[in-house]
């Protein structure tokens, strides 16, 4: 019901949209431009036309508001909106947003046009985006708002109060960060423990200690995993002297799980890892796809040599080709499965690298299990259809369904632990490679089996 009415909503905030565009009603325009949510414009603003985006933007003008709506949109929209601006009124648009967002508007420029705009920035600006641009992409360093400030440890609670309210342009979420004499970060005092302490109270003698501190080469996914493991609202990132740089928000961890969740899904159904697929040409989209989809055409013509080599099996009994497909598409649906947990389990910190062999003989116990079952089932049908063409055509099917399944599990599942062993990303071992192999060895199998019972 919640979502029928939001989506009413935004269907009714569309048509209002092109109705005062078609009356050419600028000023009504620019003023519902400024009363929608950023986030409900950017959803609107994808439903428009090229030359609707266009008109839309040019009413846009540089505000916190805009900046907020532009770090909504795809990279690739406003790459294109952006790129018919002057360097000029870009550098407007960067004012109003945080640093870690200008880089991230400036990356997904031009070079030339980025560097433009970067030239028109003040010094002590400039140095500081070339040196958050420095860091990795996907790294803590790239994501950090180094709009922070620490306090000593001997400020009292009262001044401590008295500093933040003085703060209008600090980024800070819930969280007072202390320092020791060396400026070194040593504790961390959440501002409900603050404001109900008694005034005179030093910062040292109600902060905490156990501070999850990364360095700004921290890969995104890990920053992630710690907010996600503990709740956290920010976490601090420092220096090799434990100085505090900046700190990385939830609300920038919320986009990294998304983006990474869609990244590992594309991945791992063989449609490339580029986020924004939906939004290239049908060229780009098909290039994407093109490699990964390879693995399955090598794999195919593999297994098609497999039983081309098995042809005096087949002619032996041909109702062993009606059994094929439930053979392939029993092993790949049950290792896709088991690579789907694994990666999942990796990417969420539920599974354990150091149990590595108790997770893959639990996933070989499930496929036993269910190989067992379906190996019954389908050895009974087969008996049962097929009693005219070989009594053992049953015990062939059935032994085939779950030695396939088995193998199915183990490979799925082991694949994927190996390769985050190896620090390689498991979610490319899932899609394609993990069902190709699978449906080689399970039709190599196949025939193998039906070799012994149906030819010996």
């Amino acid at each position: 019901m919640r979502k029928e009415i939001f989506e009413h909503e935004i269907k009714l905030l569309k048509n209002t949209f092109r109705r005062l565009l078609r009356r050419h009603a600028k000023a009504n325009l620019i003023k519902l431009l400024e009363k929608t949510h950023p986030a409900d414009l950017a959803l609107v603003f994808r439903q428009f036309n090229e030359t609707e985006q266009n008109i839309f933007f040019e009413l846009m003008s540089p505000s916190e508001h805009t900046g907020d709506f532009l770090s909504e949109l795809d990279q690739s929209i406003v790459s294109r909106i952006l790129s018919n601006e002057t360097p000029q009124r870009i550098a407007e648009f960067l004012r109003e947003i945080s640093p870690n967002e200008q880089v991230d508007l400036l990356e997904v420029l031009e070079q030339d046009l980025s560097e433009a705009t970067l030239n028109l920035l003040q010094v002590d600006e400039k140095e500081e985006l070339v040196e958050i641009m420095a860091y990795p992409d996907d790294s803590a360093g790239s994501l950090m708002a180094t709009d922070v400030f620490i306090l000593h440890m001997d400020v009292t609670a009262k001044d401590a109060i008295s500093t933040i309210q003085e703060q209008e342009a600090a980024e800070m979420v819930f969280y007072l960060y202390v320092s020791d004499d060396d400026n070194r970060l040593v504790g961390v005092v959440s501002l409900r423990d603050l404001v109900t302490t008694p005034g005179i109270t030093s910062l040292k003698n109600i902060m905490s200690k156990n501070v999850h501190m990364v360095s700004p080469d921290t890969d995104q996914e890990e920053v992630a995993r710690i907010v996600s493991q503990y709740n956290y609202l920010a976490v601090p990132v420092v220096d090799g002297d434990g100085i505090l740089l900046g700190i990385v928000t939830v609300d920038n961890i919320v986009d990294v799980i998304r983006e990474e969740a869609t990244e590992d899904f594309l991945q791992m159904a063989g449609a490339g890892k580029d986020r924004e697929i939906l939004l290239k040409s049908s060229w780009e989209n098909a290039r994407a796809r093109l490699p990964w989809l390879l693995a399955s055409w090598i794999g195919g013509i593999l297994a098609a040599s497999i039983i081309v080599a098995f042809e005096n099996v087949l002619e032996s009994a041909i109702a062993l080709a009606a059994f094929i497909p439930v053979i392939i598409g029993m092993g790949g649906n049950i290792g896709t499965q088991s690579s789907t947990i694994i990666v999942r389990g990796l990417a969420t910190g539920r599974v354990d690298i150091e149990n590595m062999a108790k997770l893959l003989f639990k996933e070989i116990r499930v496929g036993l299990m269910l190989g067992i079952l379906y190996g019954l089932m389908l050895g009974l049908f087969a008996i049962i259809r097929f009693m005219d063409v070989s009594p053992t055509l049953g015990i062939v099917v059935g032994t085939s369904i779950c030695v396939s399944m088995l193998i199915a599990t183990t490979i799925g599942a082991f694949v994927p632990l190996l390769l985050h062993k190896l620090d390689i990303d498991p979610a490319v071992a899932t899609g394609p490679f993990v069902t190709t192999s699978i449906d080689i060895l399970g039709v190599s199998l196949y025939f193998l089996i039906a070799s012994y019972f149906l030819v010996l």
